[in-house]
C-alpha cells in the first residue's frame, strides 16, 4: 500500500474532520475512499469501451444504402 501526502488548506481540513467524524471515520479513511471511488470510473469507462467494440462487431453488415424508400417505411407501419 502506498502513502501520500495532500496539503489542504486549515478551513478545508477542519470541514473534513468534522465530516469524518459525523461518520465515524477518518479523514484518511475519506480520501481513501474516494480515491477507490475514482479509480473504479475507469473500469466503468473500459467496461463501456468493450460493449461498444462488441455492439460495433454485430452491426457491420450494416450500410445505409440498404434503407426501406419512403412508401417502404409507411408501409411497414401498418
Amino acid at each position: 500500500m502506498k502513502n501520500i501526502t495532500v496539503s489542504v488548506d486549515d478551513e478545508t481540513y477542519r470541514r473534513a474532520r468534522i465530516k469524518a467524524a459525523e461518520m465515524d471515520t477518518s479523514v484518511s479513511a475519506l480520501v481513501k475512499t474516494y480515491l477507490t471511488g475514482l479509480g473504479s470510473q475507469e473500469s466503468e469507462f473500459e467496461r463501456l469501451q468493450t460493449l461498444e467494440d462488441e455492439t460495433r462487431a454485430r452491426i457491420r453488415g450494416f450500410s445505409a444504402a440498404d434503407r426501406l424508400s419512403r412508401d417502404e417505411l409507411y408501409e411497414r407501419r401498418r
